[in-house]
């Protein structure tokens, strides 16, 4: 499991969360509902909150994204690649699955 996010996505982050003081804690997890293509029923969900037990973590410009070690099971060995699309003017989400790996 790996996060990944783009440069232009950072820029997002930075103009929605321009008031928040640094480093600015971003959490990925799965919520119960909506439209996802991990697990059936479920999709991603993000949250400005402290970790409180960190499976993943990635900080970058400012920002600390991570996922807590209670919502892997969402992701499973998914990387998960955070975009930026200017046609949409919002973030995207992509999905690479990772080989298994000892952690």
């Amino acid at each position: 499991m790996e996060i990944k996010v783009t440069k232009p996505a950072i820029n997002w982050f930075k103009q929605e969360f321009s008031e928040a003081e640094e480093p600015v804690p971003i959490r990925f997890y799965g919520r119960y509902g909506g439209c996802g293509s991990l697990q059936s029923g479920f999709s991603l969900g993000m949250s400005q909150t402290e970790p409180t037990e960190p499976a993943v973590v990635y900080e970058e410009g400012g920002f600390l994204f991570f996922i807590e070690e209670q919502d892997s099971w969402y992701f499973k060995d998914q990387l998960v690649r955070v975009k930026y699309s200017r046609k949409k003017d919002e973030i995207e989400f992509e999905y690479e699955q990772q080989a298994n790996r000892e952690q």
